[in-house]
């Protein structure tokens, strides 16, 4: 957390850019990640079923997850773990401008993802039912999160695991329809900024939170009174009335990283080999299929 009186980032965000598989169109990618420093995607996992890409690309796409995606047993849990990983190792890759298959990612000790051997570019990911969500940013961590938009989460014991007793008090002051959508919003945010941190869970819910009716800008403390003060930016968003969204960015002090090219942070003889190899394996396997 960062002490009152910093200035804030005054990060912007532009809309979710859907991505119908990996032929899609990508260009969003950089242009955001450029102008706002910060990307975020969404995509149907079934546009990313992993047997479409067949045994030997899958292998090679998922890197060093190939071993955990093979102790995966129950299928629902392991085409969406493969389908997840390689959305997000295409999405690095547009803002990288590598191929998809050298980008390998590593986890944190709460198992944030990270790319490995470039932290130029922070990566968050988050799922639930079909949908599959990726945040990127240059100069700075991210978080993301998403819910289907008729979860329940208001009711007894919101205090207990939710929300802090401000949050409490200003969601039972508002209209009873109102309420599951202020608490559904402030649980993504929560759950986005934790991500954004590396926390995960280990920070409770109850010590932090937002202004339930208001845009987000700042965390706050139990008692309401903020404590993050222009360190961060936060979004919440929507698609269609299917999904709500929460987007938290943290400034690490820099401002956003002007070229995300992983080429200008790596020796040019090294990224001039790596290439021609790399851009052999595309052409062997391009013919093959769109993976």
């Amino acid at each position: 957390m960062t002490a009152p009186g910093r200035r804030a980032p005054g990060r912007t965000l532009g809309e979710p850019i859907a991505i119908c598989g990996p032929s899609a169109d990508w260009s969003r990618v950089r242009a955001d990640l450029d102008r706002h420093g910060a990307a975020v995607l969404w995509a149907r996992q079934d546009d990313w079923r992993p047997e479409r890409a067949g045994v030997p690309r899958l292998r090679v796409l998922l890197g060093h997850d190939w071993e955990r995606y093979l102790e995966l047993t129950h299928p629902r849990v392991r085409t969406r773990f493969a389908s997840s990983r390689v959305l997000l190792k295409f999405a690095a890759a547009a803002a990288l401008g590598v191929p998809p298959q050298s980008v390998e990612l590593g986890y944190g000790l709460t198992g944030r993802p990270c790319l490995r051997g470039y932290d130029g570019v922070h990566i968050s990911l988050s799922h639930t039912d079909d949908l599959l969500l990726v945040g990127l940013a240059a100069g700075g961590v991210i978080g993301v999160d998403a819910e289907p938009s008729d979860r329940v989460l208001y009711g007894p014991g919101l205090g207990r695991h939710v929300c802090t007793p401000y949050e409490v008090e200003r969601i039972e002051a508002m209209p009873v329809a109102e309420r599951n959508p202020a608490v559904l919003r402030l649980w993504t945010l929560k759950e986005a900024y934790t991500k954004a941190m590396g926390l995960g869970m280990l920070f409770r819910f109850t010590d932090f939170g937002f202004s339930p009716d208001r845009a987000p800008t700042e965390v706050l403390r139990p008692d309401g009174a903020p404590c993050t003060v222009g360190a961060w930016a936060f979004h919440t968003l929507s698609i269609g009335d299917r999904y709500t969204l929460a987007v938290a960015v943290g400034d690490a002090g820099f401002g956003p990283t002007a070229d995300t090219v992983a080429g200008t942070a790596l020796d040019p003889g090294i990224v001039d080999v790596l290439a021609e190899a790399l851009g052999e394996e595309e052409r062997e396997t391009a013919a093959a299929d769109v993976w």
